[in-house]
C-alpha cells in the first residue's frame, strides 16, 4: 500500500515516537535520574528522563537497554519508561516468582509456596529500632551479629558452645561467678545450681 504523500511526514513521526535505546551514561543525583541513550545508530540522546515505578528505583548499568519514548514524536524531548539487562536478569523463575537482582549476583526472590530468599554474597544489614520474626522454625545461614539485647519469648537451644565475654545469668543466678555455701573444699563435686 503506498501512502499519500501528505500522510508521509506523520507516518515518520509516529515511527519516531518509541525506540529501543542502549545506556550509556546515568545521572542519578538528579531528582528524576537522567541517561544518555543511544537511539539510532550514531543518534544520541543526553538528559533523557527515566521514568521509574513509585517505591523502587535502581541505577542501570552502561550497556543495559531501554525503551524511549519521542514526546510529540519529538526526538529531542526523549523520556524512558523501561531499562532492562540481558546481561544480569535472574532467569527460570516459575510463573508468579518477583525477583530483585544485581549484577554482582545478588538478590531477593519471591518464591511460590510463600518463600522469601535472600542472597547476598558478603552481608546483609538491618536497620531498624525493633525487629521481629514471627515464624515456627527460622533457619539463618551463616554469622549473626545483634548489636542489642534479644528478647526471646520460647526456647532457646544451642547445639554450639555459648561464649560470653561478660557472663551468663540463669533465673537470678551468675554461670562462673557464684559460689555455694556449706561445701568442704576437697575433691568432691556439688551439685547442680539452685
Amino acid at each position: 500500500m503506498t501512502l499519500p504523500s501528505w500522510f508521509k511526514p506523520f507516518a515518520l513521526r509516529i515511527r519516531l515516537i518509541a525506540a529501543r535505546a542502549v545506556v550509556h551514561l546515568i545521572d542519578d543525583a538528579a531528582k528524576l535520574q537522567l541517561l544518555q541513550v543511544e537511539v539510532l545508530s550514531g543518534e544520541t540522546r543526553d538528559q533523557v528522563e527515566r521514568f521509574q515505578e513509585y517505591g523502587y528505583t535502581s541505577c542501570p548499568l552502561p550497556g543495559a537497554e531501554a525503551v524511549a519514548l519521542s514526546i510529540d514524536a519529538n526526538r529531542n524531548h526523549m523520556v524512558a519508561i523501561k531499562v532492562d539487562d540481558r546481561r544480569y536478569r535472574k532467569t527460570n523463575l516459575k510463573p508468579g516468582e518477583v525477583a530483585m537482582y544485581t549484577d554482582e549476583g545478588d538478590y531477593i526472590l519471591m518464591k511460590r509456596g510463600r518463600i522469601i530468599e535472600v542472597n547476598s554474597g558478603a552481608h546483609v544489614k538491618v536497620i531498624a529500632p525493633q525487629c521481629t520474626i514471627d515464624a515456627a522454625s527460622t533457619h539463618i545461614t551463616g554469622t549473626l551479629q545483634i548489636d542489642g539485647a534479644i528478647t526471646c519469648g520460647s526456647t532457646v537451644a544451642a547445639i554450639g558452645q555459648i561464649n560470653s565475654t561478660t557472663g551468663v545469668s540463669a533465673n537470678g543466678i551468675e554461670l562462673g561467678t557464684h559460689v555455694h555455701g556449706g561445701v568442704t573444699t576437697g575433691t568432691a563435686n556439688t551439685g547442680v545450681p539452685q
